[in-house]
């Protein structure tokens, strides 16, 4: 048994090699902080061979033993240690690859290229790399949001440049031809100049509220209204277009949804749902529209008979500009939706709608489409 005197030298000698070590390796470590992690790795790993190295030999050194067991006993530690050194190298070696990959990755993080995680790194590296490879991914999908929202707004302003541009263009021809007297009925021709005003002011108005909507600036002046009479408002207000059409427009007696919201603009929301899927309703069918409460919510669904809508589109037909069925056409006679040209009506009525509180959805009803605005019971 090692006597407390032999115990206490051997301990003091450990600590002070030890801290002698650890001091000069702490001033490397000062001096080298920019170098990379292997290297700071393998000043840290030779510092604690060292320190167990010398601390053997200063502790063999005071025990006296013979010169034979101490070059035994120096051959021993030190070939433990080149051996822990190697390994020690083999690890940064593998620590800095995997860093350098890392950095790789975060160079290519900007969702241009494909970045992908490194399965086979430590740990922690390995969690930076899953996280920068996810980071891409939603940037590239943001990017190509951002593309999409661009092809969007490119095509926005020519649809809306070329809806200005008509009745603007209708006004200038029928002034021109009054000027010169041309006009056969003068009267019926100011009658067409105040009907292609009136559309000029109309789109001017959707412009005006749908700016206000998506900006948040736009006021609610709420009372408590029953959604049955907002119903027969937009039904009365659109029945002529019906008729032109030929479309025959009807509705569920429904009462007692009571409910606190702006009537003039749940008017206008119902009147751009029932406007657009009149224009699209083919001559003889029918449009419907209903009211009901579901939980904390009241409904207002309108449907159509018409040729509907790809169910990869549903999304996006609330979108500004959104107006994939205006390429097939109307029939002769159609009255646009208020906006419905510029693809702002659909757009207008998501708007009324969340700002109530509510939401808008669409959903494919064989035949037809269904369209539907959500507004919540209670303000």
């Amino acid at each position: 048994m090692i006597a407390a005197q032999d115990f206490l030298q051997i301990i003091v000698t450990t600590l002070a090699v030890t801290l002698a070590v650890t001091l000069l390796e702490v001033v490397l470590l000062r001096f080298s902080r920019r170098a990379s992690v292997a290297s700071r790795g393998l000043i840290v790993t030779l510092g604690a061979l060292a320190s167990v190295v010398l601390s053997v030999l200063v502790v063999a050194g005071e025990m006296y033993l013979s010169g034979h067991d101490t070059q035994i006993l120096l051959w021993m530690v030190c070939a433990s240690a080149v051996l822990s050194l190697a390994a020690a190298w083999l690890v940064g070696r593998g620590l800095a690859r995997s860093l350098g990959s890392l950095r790789l990755t975060a160079g290519a993080v900007d969702g241009s290229v494909p970045v992908h995680a490194d399965r086979d790194a430590p740990r922690e590296v390995r969690a930076v790399s899953e996280q920068l490879a996810e980071t891409s991914r939603r940037l590239a999908e943001a990017r190509a949001e951002l593309r999409e929202l661009e092809k969007a707004r490119s095509m926005f302003f020519a649809w809306i440049s070329h809806d200005l541009r008509t009745p603007i263009t209708g006004i200038r021809a029928l002034a021109e031809a009054l000027e010169e007297g041309a006009a056969d009925d003068r009267a019926d021709y100011q009658r067409q100049i105040l009907t292609q005003a009136d559309r000029l002011s109309r789109l001017v108005d959707d412009l005006f509220e749908l700016s206000r909507l998506q900006a948040g600036t736009f006021q609610l002046a709420r009372q408590e209204v029953d959604l049955a009479d907002v119903v027969s408002d937009a039904v009365a207000d659109l029945m002529p277009a019906a008729h032109r059409r030929g479309v025959t427009v009807s509705g569920e007696e429904v009462s007692g949804v009571v409910l606190p919201v702006d009537p003039h603009a749940v008017t206008r929301a119902v009147s751009n749902l029932l406007a657009n899927a009149i224009r699209f309703a083919p001559e003889g069918s029918e449009v419907s529209v209903a009211v009901r409460a579901e939980g904390a919510s009241a409904l207002i669904r309108v449907r159509d008979h018409g040729p509907g809508v790809p169910a990869a589109d549903l999304e996006r037909m609330f979108d500004v500009g959104w107006r994939e069925l205006a390429a097939e056409g109307t029939s002769a006679g159609a009255t646009p939706a208020t906006g419905a040209g510029a693809g702002l009506g659909l757009a207008i009525a998501r708007g009324i709608a969340e700002a109530h509180g509510g939401h808008a959805a669409a959903r494919r009803a064989e035949p037809g489409l269904e369209v539907s605005i959500s507004l919540p019971l209670s303000g």
